[in-house]
């Protein structure tokens, strides 16, 4: 073989090692440099043998996560059990999601799902225990041990519809826009904005009411 075709067939050798290299994700990387999309792909070459993306997403939003899902549902031990749940399907579904929407959105859409799940179980438990004469005394002992700083927000978020709650944990307490909110609620834009502010408005008048 010629040296000129040995050249030739090395560089090619060269380009296709470089381009490999290239494809490959980097396994040194400081995933707190990173941005949400970014680690988002990186978690999804990584997984499910590789961690570090993912945990750095989860550790951005787990602070948000369960003070959403506590404003939503009222107690932290079914706040925590849905926080656990969302992180799991996070986990799994990564490499399903397709990035039409920012992750942000797509986490609370499934935190959303998920809260709603929650409170219709314990709704339907609530039920249960009223058509059976029973008196749920250790849910009562744990609402009397909660600690003073559940009320507030908390107590009243309890005077507007589940719906109307969820718009005002996803404004306030996860800092979405209207339109990201709209999205996970799976409504127009305008009726979001008309619930939020008539949600504000029985907040309002419940702050101003002597009684509470």
């Amino acid at each position: 073989m010629s040296r000129c075709g040995a050249e030739r067939r090395f560089s090619h050798t060269e380009d296709i090692t470089t381009l490999v290299s290239l494809s490959r994700p980097r396994r040194h990387y400081n995933p707190a440099d990173l941005d949400d999309e970014e680690l988002v792909l990186r978690a999804k070459s990584e997984l499910i043998h590789t961690t570090t993306a993912y945990e750095e997403l989860m550790r951005r939003y787990q602070r948000t996560l369960f003070n959403v899902c506590v404003r939503y549902l009222g107690n932290e031990r079914d706040a925590d059990d849905v926080c656990q749940e969302v992180m799991l399907k996070v986990l799994h579904g990564l490499k399903q999601f397709e990035g039409k929407a920012k992750f942000k959105t797509w986490l609370y859409s499934i935190t959303y799902n998920e809260c709603i799940t929650q409170y219709r179980k314990e709704k339907r438990k609530r039920r249960l225990l009223d058509a059976l004469s029973l008196d749920p005394q250790e849910e009562a002992q744990e609402q009397e041990l909660q600690p003073q700083a559940s009320k507030g927000l908390n107590s009243l978020l309890v005077h507007v519809n589940p719906i109307d709650r969820e718009i005002l944990v996803l404004r306030f307490v996860a800092e979405l826009e209207f339109q990201e909110i709209a999205d996970i609620m799976h409504m127009g834009l305008s009726a979001t904005k008309m619930r939020y502010k008539r949600a504000l408005e029985k907040l309002r008048n419940q702050i101003d009411s002597p009684f509470i």
